[in-house]
């Protein structure tokens, strides 16, 4: 435990920090999770309507730093893919 006033300081800033990119994250992954499920069950109409939303969250995650903007890239990019090739089955 720091003794040094700022150092107390710090422990509180970061510890809030970290509590708040998890919640980012964990919402990020559960809004990943429900597009990949629309894809698996093959409902098309459905992830396309739902990848403007996962994207904009992405986007979102990123912004705030919870991501690097290179990880949101590569993630909305991924995402593209798939829906794209279930939607060419």
């Amino acid at each position: 435990m720091p003794n040094i006033k700022s150092a107390k300081k710090r422990v509180k800033v970061s510890s809030a920090k970290t509590l708040q990119n998890k919640v980012v994250k964990s919402s990020l992954k559960t809004i990943i999770k429900k597009f990949d499920g629309t894809i698996l069950n093959n409902d098309i109409g459905v992830a396309k309507v739902l990848y403007p939303e996962v994207s904009k969250k992405i986007d979102m995650a990123a912004a705030k730093g919870a991501i690097h903007k290179n990880a949101a890239n590569r993630k909305k990019a991924k995402l593209a893919l798939r829906l794209n090739a279930a939607g060419q089955k």
